[in-house]
């Protein structure tokens, strides 16, 4: 796939590093000089010092064979803009980040694929998962989460059948035993304690689904 990536701050840069990674051709466009000569001097990627604003521009990153334009710039009407070029060149998969959540309509009459507010949806999951410290992540994935979760020897649900459980909004993937037996669980299999639970959740419910976890899988206090 041939991308296009606009912004080289922290979120523009680690987008190059993983469109590199998996063997993708990479094309990166930034207002900063240094910042271009920088990332070449990392990844073997074309860096355009320019305005993603510029038609010129997106034509010397060769937006006409991109498959992909993501925009990742502070700057929403830069964004913006460089997305709308973007669809006008017809390329398949445009994607923006928006700084502010009141112009996300915008971007979406655009038809650009968004993640909103991205400050603030980093700060939330720190917090949550600092306040959280028996959340063990395994995996992110569209639109959900693979965590772990480990039983407390007194906890409320020790010998009862997973079908006891309240599981609002996530699934049982997997239950790892103390000798390290995997037991992909029917609705009779019991719960033990030392068991590490592996579930999804959908992201919108990670909270619920640990609270909900946390009062039948942890010792009560």
């Amino acid at each position: 796939m041939y991308v296009i990536i606009i912004g080289l701050g922290g979120i523009g840069r680690a987008l190059v590093a993983m469109s590199v990674e998996n063997g993708n051709s990479v094309a990166v466009i930034d207002h900063d000089e240094g910042r271009c000569n920088e990332i070449i001097d990392h990844y073997d990627v074309l860096a355009i010092a320019g305005n993603a604003t510029d038609k010129s521009i997106l034509l010397d990153a060769g937006i006409e064979r991109a498959q992909a334009l993501v925009a990742t710039t502070s700057d929403d009407a830069v964004n913006l803009m460089a997305c709308w070029l973007a669809k006008k060149f017809a390329v398949p998969n445009v994607v923006s980040i928006v700084n502010q959540n009141q112009h996300s309509e915008m971007f979406k009459e655009v038809g650009v694929h968004i993640s909103e507010n991205p400050d603030e949806l980093v700060a939330e999951r720190l917090y949550f998962w600092s306040d959280n410290t028996d959340l063990h992540q395994l995996a992110s994935i569209p639109g959900g989460s693979i965590f772990e979760v480990d039983v407390d020897d007194d906890a409320p649900m020790i010998d009862h059948e997973i079908k006891e459980l309240d599981v609002a909004d996530f699934v049982f993937i997997a239950i790892k035993r103390e000798k390290g037996d995997i037991i992909i669980p029917s609705g009779k299999v019991r719960i033990r304690k030392g068991d590490n639970i592996i579930v999804f959740t959908k992201k919108d419910a990670e909270k619920e689904c640990l609270n909900i976890l946390n009062r039948q899988l942890k010792k009560s206090v």
